[in-house]
């Protein structure tokens, strides 16, 4: 089975709208949105939910206020100053540590396990998708991309398809982790930026740590020649695959606002031709790194 996860290095390059092209040019495919901290996938697949499911990770301290002798112990030892004065918990500043829950003289701390979010396996008019939302403020989302790449494993495999494409998240951090390991190939975004070049050869180091072969492509390439050309050249130095370039186009944001991607909005665009190249260069290197 194959994987192949999109990621960008940095927010707003475009990399949603083109797995949504792709998820109209692939077959048999189950659709997975790993970047759970801001999902959008669903604004563009409008998906139908089947299945809806908690995401329980972490624990959070309350205290019982009926065995609570307001002895200040909890408020002392907690470095997050997240015992109040009249001794509950603010939500939003616990990390969850137990200090306060081990230490409590009078066993007054509940410590339950954290509802953080919800994942789900919906319907879509391209196929199966597997997507999540993460609770305001909630951490874990490392564990919770991990959770959805494993349910749209098993959806693929349930339905007999050899294809996921995962719209990853941005940047390097623990999401992204997450979303690289057992990946068969990875396609960063980016964009002729200084920003995004640097984001790009960032994700690009994480990737090659994790020896995940990696493919390249600029979107918005001709607002800048040069910095694209620099990219393209940094790429091929490295032995990643250069897949071609998207030019800037107001079409991918028109397709967002009617809910469509670019191919459904207007076929015949420039931009829609160049993702469609790139698609066919995305899976002939599939094919490629499948064999070998």
């Amino acid at each position: 089975m194959k994987e192949l996860v999109i990621i960008s290095g940095k927010g707003g390059t475009g990399k949603t709208s083109i797995l949504a092209a792709f998820a109209s040019l692939a077959e048999d495919k189950v659709l997975c949105d790993a970047d759970v901290d801001a999902a959008d996938l669903h604004l563009i697949m409008n998906p139908t939910v089947k299945e809806r499911h908690d995401f329980q990770s972490g624990h959070e301290a309350i205290i019982d206020s009926e065995k609570c002798t307001q002895c200040g112990l909890c408020r002392d030892l907690c470095r997050w100053n997240a015992v109040r004065e009249d001794f509950t918990i603010d939500p939003l500043d616990c990390e969850g540590c137990g200090v306060c829950v081990y230490f409590c003289p009078e066993r007054a701390i509940d410590f339950p396990i954290k509802t953080c979010g919800e994942w789900y396996v919906s319907e879509t008019r391209f196929g199966p998708m597997v997507h999540a939302r993460l609770g305001i403020a909630e951490e874990n989302s490392g564990k919770l991309v991990t959770q959805v790449r494993q349910e749209a494993r098993k959806l693929a495999e349930a339905n007999g398809f050899q294809l996921i494409l995962t719209d990853g998240p941005p940047g390097i951090g623990c999401p992204v982790i997450a979303s690289l390991g057992g990946a068969k190939v990875v396609l960063i975004v980016t964009e002729p930026t200084v920003s995004g070049r640097h984001d790009m050869e960032r994700v690009a180091q994480l990737a090659d740590f994790f020896r995940v072969p990696v493919m390249v492509c600029v979107n918005k390439a001709d607002l800048n020649a040069d910095a694209t050309s620099d990219i393209q050249r940094f790429s091929e130095g490295k032995g990643y695959a250069f897949l071609g370039t998207i030019p800037f186009d107001p079409v991918f944001t028109k397709a967002m606002v009617a809910g469509k991607t670019i191919l459904e909005y207007d076929n015949h665009s420039e931009a829609a031709e160049a993702v469609r190249k790139i698609w066919q260069g995305l899976a002939g290197s599939m094919e490629f790194h499948e064999g070998r």
